[in-house]
């Protein structure tokens, strides 16, 4: 059995995985703030998930976690996760001599992308199952994971499926990155929040209330985000020609409120072009399951090795 961790800015989400890829268990918790809450949210999960499953945590084959930031490939050093006060942290030295097991991390993105191309071939057994796959993390921030034949492909320098700031009108609204007009600009939660400036626990779906109720401002805001999400969407397809880009992350939860939209400014920008409309576009996007355990199933399997990973991705 393995273990798989999706360490986020307020909660934390964990599974165990067995050999035949099947989630056997699952816990969620508050995460803790800094480094050594983060590392004592981790530690004492895994101790209250082998009590779970009856085994001793030095029984597990592996740990492996999902976490913002950037992450060395192939290691568990996690730098700049700002939205977990960490500056640094290697978590194979923090937590791995505590439970003597092997510990890896990788980018919560790009993890969700791999548990994300594994629930799918699960759900859909192997005909159906997408060779390629694009995971679109729809969240405070646009990012991107890429899935082929079941392997994260992280580009020359990691930087693979960072789409966020790409801009795709010089005109647009001014991204934090100091660009115009990235596609975070018009779809990111944190940058909609912002330009909403109104209160409220959940800004986005706020505003897409508003529009239904005809405010002007929202529609606007709404569109918006269709637009970038469907820039986004174009840009994955073109650039890497995925067979499937899944929607995911915290906006993706207005389900097929957003969804239709992205889908209906696909279909007005392939109207004029035959080209956009040979690739199908609408056909190639679907949102992740609400509560889907995506990013930590994937944390479990990158925790393993590549021959494991591919044993537990195809069953």
């Amino acid at each position: 059995m393995r273990l798989g961790f999706d360490v986020g800015g307020t909660k934390t989400d964990a599974v165990v995985v067995a050999s035949s890829g099947e989630i056997v268990a699952r816990m969620r918790r508050p995460t803790g703030w800094g480094r050594d809450a983060v590392v004592a949210t981790l530690v004492d999960a895994v101790s209250d998930l082998a009590a779970e499953v009856g085994c001793a945590p030095v029984e597990f084959a592996s740990i492996g976690i999902g976490m913002p930031g950037q992450v060395l490939p192939g290691t568990a050093r996690v730098t700049h996760a700002v939205n977990l006060g960490i500056d640094e942290l290697d978590l194979r030295d923090a937590i791995g001599p505590e439970f003597g097991v092997p510990v890896r991390a990788e980018n919560d993105v790009k993890a969700a992308a791999v548990g994300a191309f594994a629930l799918r071939g699960v759900e859909r057994g192997a005909q159906g199952h997408a060779s390629s796959m694009a995971y679109l993390n729809l969240g405070t921030g646009i990012a991107a994971g890429l899935v082929t034949d079941g392997a994260l492909w992280r580009g020359a320098r990691g930087a693979a499926g960072e789409v966020g700031h790409i801009s795709v009108d010089p005109a647009g609204p001014l991204c934090r990155c100091g660009q115009r007009g990235c596609i975070e600009a018009f779809a990111g939660g944190g940058a909609l929040a912002q330009r909403w400036a109104r209160p409220g626990a959940l800004p986005v779906r706020d505003i897409f209330d508003a529009a239904d109720d005809g405010d002007p401002a929202a529609r606007e805001l709404r569109r918006g985000l269709a637009y970038g999400v469907a820039a986004a969407v174009r840009v994955l397809v073109l650039a890497a020609d995925v067979e499937l880009v899944v929607l995911g992350g915290g906006v993706s939860a207005l389900g097929d409120r957003m969804l239709n939209l992205v889908v209906s400014e696909l279909e007005a920008s392939a109207a004029a072009s035959p080209f956009l409309r040979s690739l199908h576009l609408p056909d190639r996007i679907e949102l992740l399951p609400a509560g889907s355990p995506a990013a930590a199933l994937g944390a479990a399997l990158i925790g393993a090795t590549a021959h494991e990973q591919e044993a537990l991705a195809h069953g």
